[in-house]
């Protein structure tokens, strides 16, 4: 494990915290998978500014094209973030009987999901030198 890694980790860690915490707010307003979706969104934008500012290295692109590459890997994973968070709270732990903060459990799972290959995505495509 590199130190670049160890940054990412760390940075998308706070990242998650953001979503996660969003989540938890968002869910007094709006559908768990509403706010699951919703949250992701701002924990993203949490994620590029760090990664930018603390992980990566200037890639020679415009803020622009950062952005939308960073966009593209983190829809990716919003598919599997929300596939596994849901799928999780609607029907896994429903059909085996967990019940004890299972839409946090399951939504901490999803975001905890995608790390190496948001990693890979962001260091070779979104941040990758010009």
């Amino acid at each position: 494990m590199n130190l670049q890694f160890l940054k990412f980790l760390v940075t998308g860690g706070i990242a998650a915290l953001v979503n996660l915490i969003s989540r938890y707010a968002l869910n007094h307003f709006m559908s768990f998978e509403a706010a699951v979706a919703l949250a992701y969104t701002l924990g993203m934008a949490t994620a590029y500014l760090l990664a930018r500012r603390f992980v990566f290295e200037a890639s020679g692109r415009s803020v622009a094209s950062e952005v939308r590459r960073f966009v593209l890997v983190n829809l990716m994973a919003l598919g599997f973030v929300w596939l596994i968070s849901v799928g999780l709270a609607r029907i896994v732990f429903p059909a085996i009987g967990f019940t004890w903060h299972a839409e946090d459990l399951a939504h901490l799972i999803g975001v905890l999901a995608p790390a190496v290959t948001s990693f890979v995505g962001h260091r070779f495509y979104t941040f990758a030198r010009r």
